[in-house]
């Protein structure tokens, strides 16, 4: 049998496959390579486009919030200049009442009976005068309640301790409720 040696024969085949592989593996690596390169440049992309959206989305919410506040500021404004309203119309309804109040007085007065102080606070008026007698203070007192004007007439204080005054009566004082009678009409239209 001849002899034959293959070992020649194999190292090169070795050395053949070995450079396939270093070939095959550098050419899968500079593939990889460039796999993460466009990935890397995608996500790049899609991070700025996205960065550039949230700030587009951060200038509009800036808009918008200085909107809401510009918006709050004329609520408030609003709400103040209705409230002003509100309280001119009260007024303006008001009005009225102050000279029924006195005329309605004139018309409740007995004769023999005089006021030296009338104050209002509120609804509430106080009635400060000099009266002949008592009976013309109750007189006086029953007027009010007769009227749509008045309403819930209550004597205070009625000096009768004989330390009257010649020609000046006794002194008394007495609180009766003012009724809005304009502001009820007006109710009872609506």
């Amino acid at each position: 049998m001849a002899s034959i040696n293959l070992l020649p024969w194999r190292e090169s085949q070795r050395k053949e496959k070995q450079k396939d592989f270093i070939q095959l593996a550098v050419l899968a690596a500079i593939l990889m390579a460039v796999i993460v390169g466009a990935v890397l440049v995608q996500v790049k992309s899609s991070v700025g486009a996205q960065e550039s959206r949230n700030s587009y989305l951060e200038r509009e919410i800036t808009v918008f919030q200085d909107m809401i506040a510009q918006i709050r500021v004329l609520e408030d404004e609003k709400e103040g200049l209705v409230q002003r309203m509100d309280v001119i119309q009260k007024l303006q309804r008001s009005r009225p009442g102050i000279v029924h109040m006195f005329d309605e007085l004139v018309f409740a007065i007995p004769e023999g009976v005089y006021f030296t102080s009338v104050t209002r606070s509120g609804n509430v008026v106080t009635i400060d005068g000099r009266a002949q007698s008592n009976a013309r203070v109750s007189n006086f007192m029953r007027n009010l309640d007769a009227s749509i004007w008045f309403d819930d007439p209550r004597l205070i204080v009625i000096d009768s301790s004989g330390k009257k005054e010649p020609g000046r009566g006794h002194r008394f004082s007495l609180t009766v409720n003012q009724v809005d009678v304009v502001g009820h009409e007006e109710e009872e239209e609506k």
